[in-house]
């Protein structure tokens, strides 16, 4: 048993190093430079609700953590952001974070029609004035709709964003020093035989009682990285406390893993994760077994899975798959680096450092991922960013059209890392394999 306050440090300087490289730039710097800064105190008002009644605002905010949402039934973006909003409130509501519509309807009918239809259940409220003339807008700094400020118990400013998905992340940060889980399991550190040598290996396990079963889940990083880290220590928590077993584990050359770098490549990243599935299938409390793949993690998963007897995997879940790999190597380009793809040297100097071998980018070069892969017929889950530069998010949509079993969540501007609100995209997979292993 033991305490994790989410790894809240390292996931946003995790989240924000992602965002930088992979993603956007961040819409606050151009929209909400002139919202309330942390630690103001949120200026009060008398606006009207949706009835009528005069409310104060210091008392819808007062005692609690809220949300106020700034936005009008007139703006477009604000309607398209109304189903994040919700989910958010649906979410912390029953942690104990209010949520306060504030309108800037200049008609009331208009206005109430909009709460209506979109099943608002917070309090709205409103000065029914434009944002260019409300006296509201200009105390709050607020030029651009939506925008959204979280106000803590003494009613003081703790983020003010135009981002949703910020929103969301910076809410699940501080409702988890608000609400600590208590994670009920054991972590084991293991060693297996891979391609290349021995690999490291960290296995997540719920309490089991004597003979009792559990699924287990492997976790297969990307191109570069490694088995710690937010995205998979997320995801396995969240399956442990549902009783559902992980295992996440270094490729060859990565990590704690033995093997160099240069002699990676992804047949035997997937002949590691081959050895990974053997070990995990010969445990007696493993029931049944999943596999999940970030990035180039993605493709082995996919071709894992391909390559297996039919049912050896309960549910497959990629998220931004790599298959532009195969495409990289034919243009001979691969994260920046230019080389012939025709006559490649003994390597390609890379960040940081690595170096990539001669061998991938030949087996690379005519990698047969997407027809190894639809021999898979399972469940399967797909999740991928709009804004990824690293892998365009077709190439997340195709493993949906060759897997008739599958789902497809698109996320709009979400990058390569899922920066914008790792948790979101950790949610969804956990949910969908929770639902997968646990629901039948």
């Amino acid at each position: 048993m033991r305490f994790r306050l989410s790894m809240l440090s390292l996931l946003v300087s995790v989240s924000l190093a992602t965002m930088a490289q992979f993603g956007p730039a961040d819409a606050d710097a151009k929209y909400a430079t002139d919202l309330l800064k942390p630690g103001t105190a949120v200026p009060d008002f008398k606006l009207k609700d949706v009835n009528g009644r005069t409310q104060r605002l210091s008392k819808l905010i007062k005692g609690s953590y809220t949300v106020i949402d700034f936005w009008a039934s007139w703006c477009p973006d604000c309607r398209k952001d109304i189903p994040n909003v919700k989910r958010m409130y649906e979410k912390f509501a029953p942690m104990g974070v209010q949520f306060v519509g504030v309108s800037f309807d200049n008609e009331t009918d208009k206005w109430k029609d909009a709460v209506d239809k979109y099943a608002l259940t917070y309090p709205q409220v409103s000065d029914l004035k434009r944002m260019r003339d409300s006296e509201v807008a200009k105390a709050f700094g607020v030029k651009w709709i939506p925008s959204m400020m979280l106000i803590d118990k003494e009613g003081k400013v703790v983020l003010s964003t135009v981002l949703s998905d910020k929103m969301e992340r910076t809410l699940t940060e501080q409702m988890a020093k608000e609400h600590p889980v208590v994670l009920n399991g054991t972590t084991e550190r293991v060693t297996i035989d891979g391609s290349k040598g021995a690999l490291a290996a960290i296995i997540q396990k719920p309490v089991l009682s004597q003979g009792q079963q559990c699924p287990m889940v492997m976790l297969c990083h990307g191109f570069s990285g490694r088995k710690d880290g937010p995205m998979f220590e997320l995801v396995a928590d969240s399956l442990m406390q549902h009783g559902i077993a992980s295992i996440r584990f270094d490729f060859n050359g990565h990590g704690e893993s033995e093997g160099d770098f240069v002699d990676m490549t992804v047949p035997n990243e997937v002949e590691d994760a081959k050895k990974v599935y053997e070990y995990v299938r010969d445990l007696r409390y493993v029931s049944k077994v999943a596999v999940v793949g970030h990035s180039q993690g993605g493709v082995v998963a996919s071709m894992l899975a391909g390559q297996a007897e039919p049912e050896s995997f309960a549910a497959v879940v990629l998220m931004a798959p790599a298959a532009v790999l195969r495409d990289d190597a034919i243009r001979g380009s691969t994260m920046g680096a230019s080389y012939d793809p025709l006559d490649p040297p003994e390597f390609v100097q890379l960040f940081g450092n690595l170096r990539l071998g001669r061998e991938y980018i030949r087996s690379a070069f005519s990698l047969p991922i997407y027809e190894t892969a639809a021999k898979y017929q399972g469940p399967a889950l797909i999740v991928h960013g709009t804004a990824d530069r690293v892998v365009p998010y077709t190439y997340g949509e195709r493993y949906h059209q060759i897997w008739p079993k599958s789902e497809l969540v698109i996320l709009d501007a979400f990058d390569h890392g899922f920066g914008q609100n790792i948790y979101r995209a950790t949610t969804i997979v956990s949910d969908y394999l929770i639902r997968q292993l646990t629901e039948r």
